[in-house]
């Protein structure tokens, strides 16, 4: 894929651990070939400057927690684009009589307040202990709800009109409606002028599937969920493999 294009990339590391050598290589190279990097995460604001950070982005766009906050970073600043929020009353008030869960209402480049005791490894940021209230006491892109049997409300809060997310059997994320990776990214690649015909994404969660079908060449990571690889083009390598690093070569051709 000659000239200049969009890529998308997710899984370039793991939660909390710097990218590899090969990873941040391959990436200064996309860069330095003329091509737009948009970082696309389920993490939030605060995880997604700390990953550019890591890659050497010092100007790129940035879609975090699954497509409720588009920043940019340039100059050393980072500054919010959009953000959307998400009716934390509404979703705690319909799920707090039915399950003893923790609740996390993100707070934009800051951390989360939380109704229950979190792990570290579960949140980034800073974590402000919170009645039920409080939750919604201001706006929020996103709340997270954490415990056993969790997932199995994931169809009642899309039936609520809520984008919600569930990576595994005990964690939701709940976004408004509206919310997704590729309407954030669609947004993103019309500011910048690229056709749709040379986006690029890499993902390898069922969040990413809207991404991968969204993007003219969708690439699935190789330990990806069968519905995630079913939902893209081409596969690569596992994250371990540093599959990514194929995906980011192949758009310069090298």
């Amino acid at each position: 894929m000659g000239g200049c294009s969009c890529g998308w990339w997710l899984t370039l590391l793991e939660t909390g651990r710097p990218p590899s050598d090969a990873v941040v290589a391959a990436m200064r190279g996309l860069v330095g070939a003329g091509h737009f990097p948009v970082l696309a995460t389920g993490r939030t604001l605060v995880g997604g400057i700390q990953a550019a950070q890591w890659l050497g982005l010092r100007g790129a766009f940035l879609v975090t927690s699954n497509g409720a906050i588009t920043a940019r970073i340039a100059g050393g600043k980072v500054t919010i684009i959009e953000r959307s929020s998400v009716d934390v009353e509404k979703v705690a008030r319909y799920v707090a009589p039915k399950m003893r869960l923790r609740m996390a209402a993100e707070i934009p480049g800051h951390g989360y307040r939380v109704s229950a005791r979190f792990q570290a490894h579960e949140l980034s940021g800073v974590l402000q202990p919170s009645n039920l209230e409080g939750l919604w006491a201001a706006a929020t892109p996103r709340l997270s709800l954490a415990g056993s049997g969790a997932g199995w409300l994931v169809d009642d809060l899309r039936k609520m009109g809520m984008s919600a997310h569930c990576p595994h059997s005990e964690w939701v994320d709940v976004m408004d409606g509206k919310v997704s990776k590729s309407a954030a990214l669609e947004r993103v690649r019309v500011a910048l002028g690229i056709p749709s015909a040379r986006t690029v994404a890499v993902g390898d969660g069922t969040n990413d599937v809207d991404m991968l079908r969204w993007a003219a060449r969708g690439v699935a990571m190789g330990h990806a969920s069968a519905s995630v690889r079913e939902a893209a083009n081409e596969v690569t390598g596992t994250i371990a493999e540093d599959g990514a690093v194929w995906a980011l070569r192949s758009v310069i051709g090298r």
